[in-house]
């Protein structure tokens, strides 16, 4: 990397101010910076403001401001560096970190733009609006860290220019995460923890509209222009008012008898910016091996993606990192859109272990569910990137790291299942991404099975690989098993450590009432972090408590458990 290219880069940050910091007169507030990561930052940011705001709400109001100005600088100046065409000068992974950081800053400006709009509009604080903006401000730290991680990742000097800026806005997100937490739960006590189970889904309603829709989408004949999809029409009205609200439903088929012959298209026709009131788009992918990258881009909400099974409707890739792509980016399936339901698909990365981190979906869309589907690679399987996430009844297959990211997911009644590693490799089965403990994340496994894959479960036993239910990615990472079946390839100590002791005071890592050979915790480790949970605490990473999916999961038809088991 040319140093008069890092040079000019670095002064262009310093002209938009992303060096900028605020003066540091006494603090007007110190009690709430006190909830923070960085209260010096956060005491030095309060302080500039020239008439202080007469709540705490106000503080929080202040500091998103403070962001948004950030996260355009930075966008702004990534965007106008690669416009320039001066990614031409990087090699593919160096490109690759920056294209990823562009991504993740725009993103981030929209999160951002979103939160102010609704802190301005709301005229009183409930608990869903709490939730949401958590949610957001905790994706937008994970979103600079997930940058930071890429540059990092591709080993160029570029990459250390840039992540001393990185690091200072992402600073400034974590204090405004802080911040607006602590103000909002001043204005609104947590919601009452409900400890209850059973499987529930769309209130009142049962299953019976969502099952009517696949059974009468397997049944339906070709529909292409020249037949005007006379049998979709049909199909919908016939499903009336009841069960899902659809708003319309096109059909792919990789043999061209129907609307279209790729996902991607029928993605691209989707209507745009859709609300939960327009109702989904769903788009049937008939039985078939779809080899494409697929995007679902944050301005395709509300799609439902139904196939016709388990390793009959296929979507497969190979981009791995040892090729040239970032993890951020090697995924076959990519999910930005909120609200986005996949059911009865297979996702698939076909890289292989040797190629290391290879993503077959990620997700980074709120409130997306995945029912009945597989995953399947190697290293890094499953990206649960950021936002809320649910996942019933669904297989995922890998060796290393193969659930990670920093969503709050929840999985239900899903097979987790190891596969052969490399020579010498351990397997941790999720890699959890938190960095801050005010961010609302948190992988939770939830009444599955944790098990050898099939096609290993002869031989693992006289394998040298240890097996572990999970390592610390980040300092904070937070990840809890819960009524599990867990099989006896899981090493007694249960968990892994990252990097020495790093992260092993500050992680949160639980069980609660597991069961089989592999759960039995009198020689787990014996970290601070480390807890084995009552039922009070374990309530807290229930789909009611860490998603709440009692909210949003009964418009899917979907079923879930909101408690306990």
């Amino acid at each position: 990397m040319n140093s008069v290219l890092i040079f000019l880069l670095l002064l262009s940050l310093r002209r938009a101010g992303a060096f900028d910091s605020p003066p540091p007169p006494p603090p007007p507030s110190a009690d709430l910076c006190k909830s923070t990561l960085y209260p010096k930052l956060c005491r030095s940011i309060l302080s500039s403001i020239r008439f202080s705001p007469s709540d705490p709400y106000g503080y929080g109001k202040f500091s998103v401001k403070n962001c948004l100005k950030q996260a355009i600088k930075m966008s702004s100046v990534i965007g106008d560096y690669l416009d320039r065409g001066s990614d031409s000068r990087l090699n593919q992974r160096e490109a690759g970190a920056l294209e990823d950081c562009r991504d993740l800053s725009d993103s981030n400006v929209e999160f951002l733009r979103s939160i102010e709009s609704v802190l301005e509009a709301a005229k009183s604080v409930d608990e869903e609006l709490v939730e949401r903006v958590q949610s957001i401000l905790s994706a937008i730290v994970t979103n600079g860290q997930t940058c930071i991680d890429g540059l990092v990742e591709s080993r160029s000097s570029l990459g250390n220019a840039l992540t001393a800026p990185m690091s200072s806005a992402g600073q400034l997100y974590s204090v405004s995460l802080g911040l607006v937490t602590n103000s909002l739960s001043r204005l609104w006590k947590k919601r009452r923890m409900k400890g209850d189970g059973g499987d529930i889904a769309a209130g009142a309603r049962n299953r019976e509209p969502l099952n009517t829709l696949i059974k009468g989408l397997h049944k339906m004949g070709s529909c292409n222009q020249s037949t005007g999809c006379s049998g979709r029409k049909r199909l919908l009205a016939d499903l009336g008012t009841t069960g899902i609200f659809i708003n319309d439903t096109v059909v792919v088929s990789s043999t061209g008898a129907d609307n279209f012959t790729s996902i991607g298209d029928a993605i691209a026709f989707a209507p745009n910016n859709s609300m939960p009131q327009d109702g989904y788009f769903v788009i049937y992918v008939r039985g078939g091996y779809y080899e494409e990258y697929v995007i679902v881009p944050k301005y395709k909400t509300n799609i439902m993606l139904i196939g016709d099974g388990i390793n009959r409707t296929v979507i497969t890739g190979n981009h791995s990192v040892v090729d040239g792509w970032t993890t951020y980016n090697s995924s076959t399936f990519t999910v930005c859109g909120d609200r986005f339901v996949a059911i009865d698909v297979t996702f698939r990365n076909t890289a292989g272990p040797e190629k290391h981190q290879a993503v077959a979906l990620r997700s980074s869309a709120d409130l997306s569910t995945f029912y009945r589907c597989s995953f399947e690679g190697y290293q890094d399987t499953l990206y649960v990137h950021s936002l809320r996430q649910f996942y019933r009844e669904c297989d995922i297959y890998g060796t290393v790291d193969f659930i990670f990211g920093n969503a709050a997911a929840v999985f239900q009644k899903c097979n987790l299942y190891a596969r052969k590693p490399l020579p010498n490799q351990k397997i941790a089965i999720t890699a959890q991404g938190r960095t801050d403990p005010n961010q609302n994340t948190g992988i939770s496994i939830h009444d599955c099975t944790i098990k050898a894959a099939p096609d290993w479960e002869t031989d693992y036993s006289n394998s040298t690989t240890t097996n572990y239910l999970g390592r610390p990615w980040k300092q904070y990472s937070r990840t809890v098993y819960m009524q599990c079946y867990i099989g006896d390839l899981i090493s007694p100590v249960g968990w892994l450590e990252w990097n020495g002791t790093a992260g092993l005071d500050t992680l949160y890592y639980g069980e609660f009432e597991n069961y089989g050979p592999g759960a039995n915790t009198s020689l787990r480790v014996d970290w601070p972090g480390y807890s084995l949970m009552n039922i009070t605490q374990a309530m807290n990473f229930t789909v009611y408590n860490l998603t709440m999916g009692d909210t949003w999961l009964p418009y899917t038809d979907i079923p879930f458990s909101g408690g306990l088991v």
